[in-house]
């Protein structure tokens, strides 16, 4: 995809063809990441984009969204979220689209670790302003 105009049009094309919605994205200057939720037509969408791009597909996997007011613009977040995940491989990150939350993807045999992992982080002491009992 490096430099090569309209190409995020062609892909998303392929999507509205099948009628399938992206549920996260992540890009860089020769590759783009994304997941989908609905799977019906996946082989369908994986044929058309191999006639103008590689693909791989990667299944079993699952999105984890930290999510709060200014997310964005607290500093030391990321941070703390990547630190309680030291033991866990993050396939993919998606944050600059939203000033709520910070989403990311690891593998399916990984959720229970990493959301123990940042409720341990973040919830471990309940913040009486947000918590008021």
């Amino acid at each position: 995809m490096f430099l090569a105009y309209g190409f995020m049009r062609r892909i998303f094309e392929v999507f509205e063809r099948y009628q399938t919605s992206v549920d996260m994205i992540a890009t860089s200057e020769v590759n783009v990441s994304l997941t989908v939720d609905q799977s019906e037509h996946l082989n369908e969408i994986v044929k058309d984009l191999r006639e103008f791009s590689e693909v791989s597909v990667e299944e079993n996997e699952a999105i984890i969204c930290i999510v709060g007011d200014n997310i964005r613009y607290t500093p030391g977040v990321a941070a703390r979220v990547f630190k309680a995940l030291a033991g866990v491989n993050v396939r993919m990150i998606s944050q600059g689209a939203s000033a709520l939350n910070l989403g990311f993807v690891v593998a399916g045999e990984d959720l229970r670790a990493a959301v123990s992992a940042l409720h341990s982080e973040f919830f471990s002491e309940l913040d009486p302003a947000v918590f008021d009992a």
